[in-house]
């Protein structure tokens, strides 16, 4: 994975700071080559961020570039997993971690997530429970559903109680992720 392959926005626009995302895909390339003691997970890929600046990288393709080494480090992780304890175990493990998602969605009480704080902004409620409906289709094999699906969702958006607080949102739909590259 090369910067090079970024293109810049018009000084007029912003994109994300080329010298972060340089510094960043290096860290990464390293790490995937195991080439540095500080190592780099899937979960770092995930929660990445970069300052914008004027005439920055194009944001839309350094999201992409991220969407593809993230799935680089799975596909790794699911290799190393497989030769160290074979195919079964880590179907098994990818079975157990749907198992804790999936009993996430069927909470009796209906709510799925906590709702945001008092006049604060989050995910609109019925929107959310849409995902999470095709979710379960998925694990209830049903309904064929992506990773690359998810991660595209976009969600409207409500106040208090009428809303999902989006860090709960975000880092549930985060590990359904890792399911589905695990599997895909």
């Amino acid at each position: 994975m090369s910067s090079t392959l970024f293109s810049t926005v018009s000084k007029m626009r912003s994109g994300y700071d080329p010298d972060e995302v340089d510094d960043f895909f290096d860290h990464a390339r390293q790490a995937y080559e195991g080439r540095t003691p500080e190592p780099m997970t899937n979960a770092d890929i995930a929660t990445s961020t970069f300052e914008l600046v004027r005439g920055g990288y194009n944001t839309h393709e350094v999201d992409a570039a991220l969407d593809r080494l993230e799935g680089a480090f799975i596909a790794r992780q699911r290799a190393d997993f497989v030769n160290q304890h074979g195919q079964e175990a880590w179907m098994g493990a990818l079975a157990e971690r749907a198992r804790t998602l999936y009993g996430r969605l069927g909470r009796p009480d209906g709510a799925k997530f906590a709702p945001a704080e008092r006049g604060q902004q989050g995910y609109d409620v019925d929107d959310v429970d849409s995902l999470c409906d095709r979710l379960v289709g998925y694990f209830d094999r049903q309904e064929p559903l992506t990773a690359a699906e998810v991660r595209s969702a976009t969600f409207g958006r409500a106040k208090g109680s009428d809303a999902y607080a989006e860090a709960s949102v975000d880092k549930f739909l985060a590990r359904a992720i890792e399911v589905l590259l695990g599997v895909e």
